[in-house]
């Protein structure tokens, strides 16, 4: 393996190329041999996560229409009726919290739900652009390697760099990230449980014009605190902090009313906590603004639909990935005839995709087969299409 660097200058960069004998026959069998193992255990992975995202997503569903059909709305968030404990409650309200949020370090408070400090450092970071080519019998592989100085949340490990002379970063940061979260969360006279709070996430970032210099060495600039000596120049080791609020829960006369949400859950005395379905589901629901229960519920449909689909696709393509694998070794066989080699490449992704879409839908109609029979027996039908339309394009052994 040999190296050759060169530097561009002011733009901080170098290229290194590697090379090194190009693998035998022998060598590919073998890597196309543990990639089959590995298209294996993803061919497997396919059919439990199709299988299972099935078993779920008719759950929620029935759980959703079970809360639906037992929600009861609640006249007043301000007055607790002893006749809905222990029953699904819908309402909707302004959030409350008892005390402000602070951070003394920056002379900051605010009423809200959470509070979050974001600490940044200026810190060098690298970019690699590779490519590989053939060349006297070799596989050589150049990488360019690019820095450039940014503002980042983590601190970026420059030990790892190709090239750390000149590009070194401090090793922590002096102020670190945190989120301030309110004890006690309420609407009306309703306190949220856990849950419920962990989904009020809808974060802004707060102004800081109205606030002055915390420190000496701290240097407020538009919505950041710059912890710098010159913050349009900052140098690597500075830092900016910014903040961010969600759940507005007391009148502003900077940010506006209190934020306004919509529950449905579980009344236990002033509690309101996770509901057991008899579907085997839990029902701890928050959304903002002012919403009904059927509002709420179509939502919440909604948003099981998208996440059914989206493990459909990961599914799907699980399944494509693992037969690929698995079927790679026949492309390895003719990889020196370049013609042949590039049909055979195209054949196989065709059979990857039909056996894939067929056994996605019958894992699917499995699924289905408990929940919904004639829904599984329909997609069993449609799963024989693709081998049909595979079948149909091959065309018939000639007469003897």
């Amino acid at each position: 393996m040999c190296a050759n660097f060169s530097d561009t200058g002011s733009r901080k960069e170098h290229v290194k190329i590697t090379s090194e004998p190009k693998p035998g026959f022998l060598e590919r069998l073998s890597e196309t041999s543990g990639g089959m193992l590995i298209g294996l255990v993803t061919f497997l992975l396919a059919f439990y996560l199709l299988f299972t995202n099935e078993g779920r997503a008719l759950r929620t569903a029935k759980s959703l229409d079970e809360g639906l059909s037992l929600v009861v709305p609640l006249d007043s968030i301000h007055s607790i009726s002893q006749q809905n404990e222990g029953r699904l409650v819908h309402l909707a309200g302004a959030l409350s919290t008892s005390k402000p949020l602070f951070d003394p370090s920056y002379g900051l408070s605010i009423r809200a739900v959470k509070l979050k400090r974001k600490v940044e450092m200026y810190q060098w970071v690298e970019y690699e652009d590779s490519k590989e080519y053939e060349e006297n019998g070799e596989i050589k592989k150049e990488t360019k390697y690019s820095y450039d100085t940014e503002w980042k949340s983590e601190v970026v490990n420059s030990r790892n760099f190709d090239r750390e002379i000149g590009h070194k970063n401090p090793s922590a940061m002096a102020v670190e990230s945190f989120t301030a979260v309110a004890p006690n969360v309420q609407v009306g006279s309703f306190v949220l449980s856990k849950g419920l709070v962990d989904k009020i996430d809808d974060f802004k970032q707060l102004s800081l014009s109205h606030l002055e210099d915390p420190h000496a060495d701290v240097t407020r600039g538009g919505d950041y605190f710059y912890h710098s000596d010159n913050p349009r120049r900052p140098e690597v080791g500075d830092l900016r902090v910014s903040f961010f609020y969600a759940g507005l829960s007391g009148d502003d006369r900077r940010l506006g009313p209190a934020d306004k949400v919509s529950v449905i859950a579980r009344q236990r005395g002033d509690q309101l906590i996770p509901y057991h379905t008899k579907s085997g589901d839990v029902l701890e629901i928050l959304y903002p603004g002012e919403l009904s229960a059927e509002e709420v519920f179509q939502k919440e449909h909604a948003s099981n639909s998208m996440k059914t689909w989206a493990l459909r696709a990961a599914g799907w393509l699980s399944m494509f990935v693992g037969i690929s694998l698995m079927t790679r070794i026949f492309y390895t066989l003719v990889d020196w005839f370049p013609v042949v080699r590039e049909l055979v490449n195209v054949g196989l992704k065709v059979f990857a995709v039909c056996v894939a879409s067929s056994l996605s839908l019958l894992t699917i109609a499995a699924g289905w087969l408990f929940y919904r029979p004639l829904w599984a027996l329909l997609l069993a039908l449609l799963a024989i299409v693709p081998i049909v339309v595979a079948r149909s394009r091959v065309p018939p052994k000639k007469q003897q």
